[in-house]
């Protein structure tokens, strides 16, 4: 089974602003440089998308409402909803705040049929948060992710073995993860337009487009997928950056934008109960140039200080080394992702005191927002 809210971003801004109920809404930055990180159902008739630069979904939208993402209020909203998925089964694979894969192979006859599953978890997430969510079923993730996209918003869609032909082969390939719109064009010119055709295309019309995965397309397009629900988790990475109205050259304000962003990151790894292996910031140039760098966390760490003093060291060895330099983008990331199962040697040391203030801080904002109580910041390298 697969689970996607419905435009979740924008669709928790409208829950918390009931005047913007029938209303177009962008969530994203506004400046400039901005890009829309979720459009409502009305801003998406317009033409207006997710990753879409703020200023030309407003060009095609003009009368949307646009709303800084609010993330703190998204994880609180996403963690009612994935424990209502660890009540059906404790095979769940989070994709992200808003979507996950279940595994309920276990869970039926005794739960109910996998129609009657997926409209108890439709109407648990409703009744819990006001909010509507589009499941797709399947035999395997990759079919269950296809279904839960043919009938949004608010759908339910279930693929059967005995259908897939039936539902799959007439889909547009650009339905099939992988297969952006570079890779659309040329599958177009070789006659490849349909599920169908990708399903039953030789070899000289395939490998110059995939390669060595041609055969990986194929079986895609046929609704194989051998992927166990979980399987990728512990390869999941979590990041945030921002692209800046202005291009930052000021190592402080550079500092400070790293640090916040840092601290959301460990929030979310902090409540998914997992740990990271490895560090990364990303920066990108005015001319788009993208460098990044990276560090090793042994043993894997999720404090907030912890990631903070590593991000800052990482960003200040790269300043240092190009000095003068100016910012479109900076970002950072945390990847290598698994169980937090360690346990402190020494309960009163750094490590467990930092864990307590980070439990605190969340209460904290949990109750009356990120801006009521924050950390202080240690001096940039």
């Amino acid at each position: 089974m697969h689970v996607d809210m419905d435009a979740f971003y924008a669709s928790v801004e409208k829950l918390d602003n009931p005047e913007l109920k029938n209303e177009p809404v962008l969530v994203g930055g506004a400046g400039p440089r901005g890009v829309v990180a979720a459009a409502s159902y009305e801003a998406r008739k317009h033409g207006a998308r997710s990753a879409m630069p703020m200023r030309r979904a407003l060009q095609l939208c003009p009368n949307a409402t646009v709303i800084r993402p609010r993330i703190s209020r998204y994880q609180q909203v996403s963690a009612v909803i994935f424990s209502i998925f660890r009540e059906i089964t404790p095979i769940v694979e989070g994709l992200s705040l808003d979507e996950a894969f279940l595994d309920i192979s276990d869970r039926v006859p005794a739960h109910g049929q996998p129609l009657q599953i997926a409209r108890r978890i439709k109407e648990r997430i409703l009744a819990d948060t006001g909010l509507t969510a589009s499941v797709g079923i399947g035999p395997n993730k990759l079919v269950a992710k296809i279904a839960s996209d043919l009938e949004k918003p608010d759908g339910l869609c279930e693929v059967r073995p005995e259908n897939f032909r039936k539902v799959l082969d007439p889909l547009p390939i650009e339905a099939l993860f992988g297969i952006g719109p570079k890779t659309a064009v040329r599958l177009h010119r070789a006659g490849v337009k349909k599920f169908r055709d990708l399903r039953t295309a030789d070899d000289a019309s395939l490998v110059p487009v995939f390669g060595r995965y041609a055969q990986r397309m194929r079986e895609r397009a046929a609704g194989i997928d051998r992927r166990p629900v979980g399987e990728d988790a512990q390869d999941k990475s979590v990041s945030a950056e921002e692209t800046f109205d202005q291009d930052i050259g000021d190592r402080n304000k550079l500092h400070h934008y790293l640090m916040h962003m840092t601290e959301r990151i460990s929030k979310n790894i902090q409540r998914k109960g997992w740990v990271a292996s490895q560090l990364n910031i990303k920066v990108r140039l005015p001319d788009f140039t993208t460098l990044s760098r990276q560090k090793s966390l042994q043993p894997p760490a999720n404090g907030c200080r912890e990631l903070q003093l590593i991000a800052a060291e990482l960003l200040g060895d790269w300043l240092d080394a190009h000095p003068g330099a100016e910012l479109r983008l900076l970002g950072v990331g945390v990847s290598g992702l698994g169980e937090d199962r360690q346990l402190d040697l020494f309960p009163e040391g750094k490590g467990a005191k930092n864990r307590k203030l980070d439990r605190l801080l969340d209460q904290v904002a949990d109750r009356f927002g990120d801006a009521a109580l924050q950390r202080g910041q240690h001096k940039i390298p």
